[in-house]
């Protein structure tokens, strides 16, 4: 019996999108506390700006402009995984179609499986590109980190 009838193959096509939409999930999750995380810190750094003297909000108004711009990376990274785990779920369920409509004509299981096909690659493409995405917001989150260290390190000096 060849691989082509092998039911190890469907099962291979049926579990492999399952097992990324399961990624997906848990990134999402992950992401969804990070924004999460990211909103709470520009909410208080809001609260900070509104109750500084004039004049002395400069280096709030950056964190407060950097929270910003990480919730909006996060935001897109949510967007592009939520939008892999809908083509990896389309993608298992059309491998599931296309394992079983082998009594079918041959268009049929053909037409099936490229579907299954482009929305994978879809969904791959989405969760990589959220995954690049999600490096770069840490990065972000990193350097100002060392920026509100180097400026706290700049008033202890100066006292």
């Amino acid at each position: 019996m060849g691989s082509e009838g092998s039911p190890f193959a469907a099962l291979t096509l049926i579990v492999a999108p399952a097992i990324l939409t399961n990624a997906c999930s848990v990134l999402i999750l992950s992401t969804s506390n990070r924004l999460a995380r990211t909103v709470d810190r520009a909410r208080v750094l809001v609260g900070q700006i509104e109750a500084a003297a004039p004049g002395t909000v400069s280096h709030l108004l950056e964190a407060q402009r950097s929270a910003e711009s990480r919730a909006i990376m996060l935001a897109k990274a949510l967007r592009l995984t939520y939008s892999s785990l809908g083509g990896f779920a389309g993608a298992a369920l059309a491998s599931v179609f296309g394992a079983v409509s082998t009594t079918g004509p041959a268009w049929l299981e053909t037409l099936l499986q490229g579907l299954a096909l482009l929305l994978g690659l879809a969904a791959v493409s989405g969760l990589t590109a959220a995954a690049v995405i999600l490096v770069q917001e840490s990065r972000a989150t990193v350097a100002q980190l060392q920026r509100e260290s180097e400026q706290m390190e700049r008033r202890r000096s100066s006292y």
